[in-house]
C-alpha cells in the first residue's frame, strides 16, 4: 500500500505536466518563414539581346628566331688539330718498330703518315657551313591555331555591351537582367 502511495501523486503530476507540455508547444509562435530574399542575391530574370558584332580572339605570343641575310656558305676546316694528333700517334706507333737507327726512321715515318691521316680525317669529317649576318629577332605571332575565345558585342533593349564568350553565339544571346535599387537591398514578393 505504501508503494501506491508514493506513485500516485508522481503519476497525477507527470499526467498534468504532458498535458501542459503539449498546450505549450501548441501556442508556440511559428517558425519565421523562409527569407523571400537573400541579401548578397537579387532577383534575377532571363531575356535575350540582338548580337551585333562578333571577333574571333587569337592567342599572341613571341619566339625568338635566327634570321639570316643569305643562304649557308661552305667554310674551310682548320685541319691543324687533326694533323697534330696523327703524327703524334703515328710517332708513337713507329716507336714500336724497329731497332737503334731503324727506329729512329720508323719514329719519323710514322709520325709523317700519321700526319698525313689525321690531316685527312678532319678534312672528311664533314664542311662547315656558316650563314652570312645571322641574327637573333623576336617575332610576334598574332592568329596562329584557333581562336581562344570571342569578343561579343550586343544589343539589349537599347544598351549595347560587350563579353569574352568561349564560343559564337550565333545572332542572338541569352542574358541574365537583374534589377537592383540604388539605395538599399531591395525587397519584393512572389
Amino acid at each position: 500500500m505504501q508503494t501506491t502511495s508514493i506513485l500516485m501523486p508522481v503519476a497525477l503530476a507527470l499526467a498534468a505536466a504532458l498535458p501542459m507540455q503539449a498546450a505549450l508547444a501548441q501556442y508556440a509562435p511559428p517558425p519565421p518563414p523562409a527569407a523571400r530574399y537573400a541579401p548578397d542575391r537579387a532577383p534575377v530574370v532571363y531575356g535575350y539581346a540582338s548580337v551585333l558584332r562578333v571577333t574571333p580572339v587569337y592567342d599572341r605570343y613571341t619566339t625568338d628566331e635566327q634570321r639570316c641575310d643569305g643562304p649557308p656558305q661552305p667554310v674551310q676546316k682548320d685541319t691543324t688539330g687533326g694533323t697534330l694528333l696523327g703524327a703524334v700517334v703515328g710517332g708513337v706507333i713507329g716507336s714500336t718498330m724497329g731497332r737503334g737507327s731503324g727506329r729512329k726512321a720508323a719514329v719519323v715515318g710514322g709520325a709523317v703518315v700519321g700526319g698525313v691521316v689525321g690531316n685527312q680525317i678532319a678534312k672528311d669529317s664533314g664542311p662547315d657551313y656558316v650563314a652570312p649576318g645571322c641574327r637573333t629577332v623576336q617575332v610576334t605571332h598574332d592568329g596562329d591555331g584557333p581562336p581562344i575565345g570571342f569578343d561579343v558585342e550586343y544589343d539589349y533593349k537599347g544598351d549595347v555591351f560587350t563579353a569574352r564568350m568561349p564560343y559564337d553565339p550565333g545572332n542572338r544571346i541569352r542574358v541574365r537582367v537583374s534589377a537592383v535599387p540604388a539605395d538599399g537591398p531591395p525587397r519584393y514578393r512572389r
